[in-house]
């Protein structure tokens, strides 16, 4: 097949290099000198040699606040057959996009980097699969991740930002919170160290990234969650309820696995 990627960041980069053992690939970014660093993939110099390459699949790879903006630049030179392709953590905007396009689309979202993930070693790491995307793309990414070993999930756009509340809200916000909450000037434990990489990875994000994650129309539910469960916390240590810990610490261990 041939694929256009648009966008040569840490994803687009990946994705290139990955499908091109396979299928015929070319990239495109802004940044010529970002892209041209990739090998084994062809090199197009604007948005209109998108078009005259006439891929099969263009995948939008672009940071999340720029994605709906690059498909329409990108848009008037595809033909109609071209299956359009976004990855964006939080589905609520590409969604409405998706309604006025006019082309057949698949949505995913790899949950499986940046920012934590070995890239070189996605097995056993998980990827969404938008259940309204078209059956084409949908099962050529089927194909694709499960060769990888990369277990997929198939969630409805609703479906995918409440969960995305979920997995990425959380955790952000809880190291947000502790970052808030650091004095550098300390002398750190093993613990401390190791929450502070994860806050320091995190915030090593583009702030339009952070932001968006943050602004997931889910998200202040996760919050409360997180509010009510520390003020339950906060209720235990004021009345040094040793049994109430107990039994907290108990669904703690529940919750992660059963430790």
């Amino acid at each position: 097949m041939k694929i256009a990627i648009v966008g040569t960041g840490h994803m687009g980069s990946w994705f290139a290099r990955e499908l091109s053992k396979g299928h015929e690939v070319a990239v495109y970014d802004r940044d010529l000198a970002k892209s041209e660093r990739l090998k084994g993939v062809r090199h197009l110099a604007g948005i209109a040699a998108v078009g005259e390459y006439d891929p099969k699949l263009l995948i939008n790879a672009v940071t999340l606040r720029n994605t709906v903006e690059a498909f329409e630049a990108v848009s008037p030179y595809l033909k109609k057959d071209c299956i359009i392709c976004d990855m964006a953590s939080i589905k609520e905007r590409i969604a409405g996009y998706y309604t006025r396009a006019g082309f057949d689309f698949v949505s995913i979202h790899p949950m499986f980097g940046p920012t934590f993930a070995d890239m070189e070693k996605v097995r056993e790491e998980n990827a969404v699969i938008i259940t309204e995307s078209c059956e084409q793309g949908g099962q050529f990414f089927t194909r694709f991740f499960a060769r990888l070993g990369v277990r997929i999930f198939e969630y409805s756009f609703d479906e995918h930002d409440a969960m995305m509340a979920y997995s990425l809200t959380t955790p952000f916000v809880s190291s947000m919170i502790f970052a808030a909450c650091v004095d550098a000037k300390t002398a750190p434990g093993t613990t401390f160290k190791r929450h502070m990489a994860i806050a320091g990875s995190l915030l090593a994000e583009d702030d339009h990234l952070l932001a968006e994650i943050l602004f997931n129309p889910h998200s202040v539910t996760e919050i409360n969650r997180i509010t009510s469960r520390l003020e339950f916390l906060k209720h235990i240590i004021m009345a040094k309820d040793q049994d109430e810990a107990a039994e907290f610490f108990r669904r703690l261990r529940e919750n992660i696995g059963g430790i």
